[in-house]
């Protein structure tokens, strides 16, 4: 009676100790994670690499994405005529920037502007800083993923300091979200 008490014991021993490791695999294996931590859906990169775009600055000057790399970069595309829901994008990407605190100087906001419409001149005041770059409309086309049914310019778009485009927020993404997801690569990043 003994043996068979001492042998119970022993297996109680075993299966308290071993039950953290066979929990965490049905866990894992079994029962799979469900919950993701970011707002935008990330890009594999390898996917969509930056390409030669041809772009210009707005003086004609030949210009490139590549002049912004070190830092994070929020991107916007459309065309130089930019009706109030480009106009609220290009605002939400200033404000974003600024809600990031000191970290805010390791952001940098591009408006691809897509064809030769001249820009108006007061909301260029509104988002004094951004960068403008002249693209042709069909490079972006190419490059940039969207939604089914969509276009670039429902979106902001990531890139990441070295370069790799990474990450797409939704179509009128939520700015609390998006800044959240902003902060935590900013905070986990040690580049850029």
């Amino acid at each position: 009676m003994k043996k068979r008490t001492g042998r119970w014991k022993l297996f109680a021993v075993l299966l308290v100790c071993a039950s953290p490791l066979l929990l965490s695999y049905l866990a894992y294996y079994v029962i799979k994670p469900s919950g993701r931590t970011n707002y935008g859906q990330l890009l594999d990169p390898r996917e969509h690499p930056i390409p030669q775009l041809g772009a210009t600055a707005l003086d004609g000057q030949p210009a490139s994405l590549d002049q912004f790399k070190g830092k994070w970069i929020m991107l916007n595309v459309d065309n130089g005529d930019c009706q109030q829901e480009c106009r609220d994008q290009l605002v939400q990407m200033r404000q974003l920037r600024l809600m990031q605190g000191k970290e805010r100087e390791r952001v940098e906001r591009v408006w691809l502007v897509t064809d030769t419409t001249p820009l108006d001149t007061m909301l260029m005041r509104v988002i004094e800083g951004t960068q403008m770059l002249r693209v042709p409309a069909e490079a972006v086309a190419k490059w940039l993923p969207v939604e089914q049914g969509g276009s670039a310019a429902d979106h902001i778009y990531l890139i990441d300091p070295l370069g790799n485009l990474m990450m797409r927020f939704p179509k009128d993404a939520d700015p609390a979200k998006v800044k959240k997801d902003l902060g935590k690569l900013l905070k986990a990043s040690a580049i850029g």
